[in-house]
């Protein structure tokens, strides 16, 4: 018997071959990616370049931000190139999307997360962390006119949030903090944009890294006219974020900031940008356990 396959059939199969291929093609490549971020140690590579590349946010004042002739400053930012000062390596700092900041160190994009960044289970899963170098802790902060004491006086009002911060993962994944007294939550790419729309009365509250908060609130015309209040959200560790294959910059970087505690570097650049040591655990720094 003779089997007459028409044309159209032919394209369809074809398409449906192609359609698998590609799938396929992209999963393999998604596991290489993975494979790669979790086995690969860089260290050599950092080394012969001579450079590492860290990614971050570059309007998080005071840990990494502009100054008006477009410099680059900040705490993280003095931290970063003292710490491969050390190890006679530049620092190249590319400002990224910080909601997709893990898939750029996944892909190699970045060498680094290093801005701001707080350790928690969930980031555990695909991120290694140094050790500990910052507490901080999520705040509410308004204007005082509006009369807004806490968590209860969101009710019926509109919150600011970061996407991809940990204020934002916070307010989700315990809602009865705060959540649940919002009438809406608006996102933003930045913390600067949340406060305009915080000044014009677009939005009422903005949870935000304290930090961030007391640094932006100091330096404006009128720092009374704000309040910052506690909702309860437990204290939070910033900590530089790398791929789980890099354990040799783990232990580089760990081991440069036990020496920076130690000679007083790290306190010195802490008493800048804070005016204060009081948020670094100096001692937790200095007296690490490194393998």
């Amino acid at each position: 018997m003779r089997v007459v396959i028409s044309l159209k059939k032919i394209v369809k199969i074809i398409t449906c071959l192609l359609a698998f291929l590609i799938v396929g093609t992209t999963l393999a490549g998604c596991t290489n990616v993975r494979k790669r971020a979790n086995d690969q140690d860089n260290w050599k590579k950092i080394e012969k370049k001579k450079k590492v590349v860290i990614g971050l946010d570059d309007s998080f004042v005071p840990m990494g931000f502009r100054e008006k002739d477009g410099s680059l400053v900040g705490f993280d930012v003095d931290l970063a190139r003292e710490v491969f000062k050390r190890y006679g390596i530049d620092v190249d700092f590319q400002t990224i999307d910080w909601s997709m900041k893990e898939t750029e160190l996944r892909n190699g994009t970045i060498d680094l997360i290093w801005n701001g960044y707080t350790v928690n289970p969930e980031r555990k899963k695909t991120v290694a962390f140094s050790v500990p170098y910052l507490r901080n802790q999520q705040v509410l902060v308004s204007k005082k006119k509006e009369n807004i004491y806490g968590a209860k006086s969101m009710r019926g009002k509109a919150l600011g949030l970061q996407s991809g911060s940990s204020g934002y993962e916070s307010y989700m994944s315990q809602p009865k903090l705060l959540k649940n007294y919002v009438k809406e939550a608006v996102q933003y790419d930045t913390f600067n944009n949340a406060f305009l729309d915080l000044n014009a009365n677009r939005i009422q509250g903005l949870l935000i890294d304290s930090v961030y908060a007391d640094y932006y609130v100091a330096h404006e015309p009128d720092p009374n006219s704000y309040r910052i209040s506690d909702v309860g959200f437990e204290s939070e560790n910033f900590a530089i974020g790398m791929r789980k294959g890099d354990k040799t910059l783990q232990k580089k970087i760990n081991v440069a900031l036990a020496q920076m505690a130690k000679d007083g570097t790290l306190q010195k650049i802490s008493n800048k940008w804070f005016g204060t040591t009081k948020m670094v655990p100096l001692k937790e720094i200095e007296n690490q356990k490194i393998d």
